[in-house]
């Protein structure tokens, strides 16, 4: 099983390094938002004196890494399942020796890491000569980030996964899509920090949702927002995520495959 399943990452990786125009077109849309969201919180910043707490280069860093993260972890694109499950092609997924949610988890691994290659350090590179950018001082902080990002793209991963199993119920999902983007967005940190949020908001967030940890906790880990101790809190939340939301697909998938009719079958 663990080779199938790095020649299943392998493979992802390949189809996505095929589409260079689109990769080139969205790095340079990452980095044309990231120049008008970081002059528009630094504006703020100065204005009000902060954003959240967070001061000018960790304002920069937020916004940059956050811009390169969107296209890793891709909270906002559907899966491929949702259309499967309503042209009935999912019924060969379900009989072929791999779990057909193991199969897309490792396309999306591919796909990440060629996203992290491309998408990611453009933007990054651009920030870096162009802005004051803040550089974690704690050697463990590096670590620390790319192990946040790793649980980031699996916490999207399971959440897209879940939105696409709702076709086993619904066959039609893009209302459920619309609600998850919106929701992602604006919960995940992707528009502005979420400290700036009510504190009982920001409070129930972190606690009872996954939707924090899917940018705003590696961008606070990669400014040391709150110090290492801080950073072992975020990443734990990430692990406990990772864990019930990858449980909950494989839950559901099984309820689905039993409410599974093919239509016009």
């Amino acid at each position: 099983m663990p080779r199938a399943a790095l020649a299943l990452i392998a493979a992802g990786f390949r189809r996505y390094s095929t589409y260079r125009q689109a990769t080139l077109a969205g790095a340079f849309t990452n980095t044309v938002f990231g120049f008008l969201r970081c002059y528009l919180l630094l504006s703020v910043a100065a204005a009000a004196g902060s954003v959240g707490g967070y001061s000018g280069p960790q304002l920069v860093a937020y916004v940059w890494l956050g811009q390169g993260m969107l296209a890793v972890v891709n909270s906002w694109t559907p899966l491929e399942l949702a259309d499967r499950v309503r042209t009935g092609d999912v019924v060969c997924d379900l009989l072929r020796p791999i779990d057909p949610l193991l199969v897309v988890l490792c396309g999306e691994l591919g796909r990440a890491g060629f996203a992290l290659l491309t998408r990611f350090s453009i933007p990054l590179v651009v920030a870096l000569l162009v802005f004051d950018f803040y550089l974690p001082g704690n050697p463990l902080a590096y670590p620390a980030f790319a192990l946040s990002v790793v649980l980031a793209v699996l916490i999207g991963f399971a959440c897209r996964y879940l939105v696409d199993l709702t076709a086993f119920w619904l066959l039609d999902t893009r209302g459920v899509q619309m609600l998850w983007v919106f929701v992602s967005g604006f919960a995940s940190g992707l528009y502005f920090p979420l400290a700036i949020l009510p504190g009982w908001l920001t409070t129930g967030l972190w606690v009872a949702t996954p939707f924090p940890y899917l940018l705003q906790a590696s961008a606070d880990i990669a400014v040391e927002r709150g110090g290492l101790g801080h950073a072992l809190l975020l990443l734990g939340g990430q692990v406990f995520w990772v864990a019930v939301l990858l449980g909950l697909c494989s839950l559901v998938q099984r309820r689905g495959q039993r409410k599974l009719v093919v239509q016009g079958g």
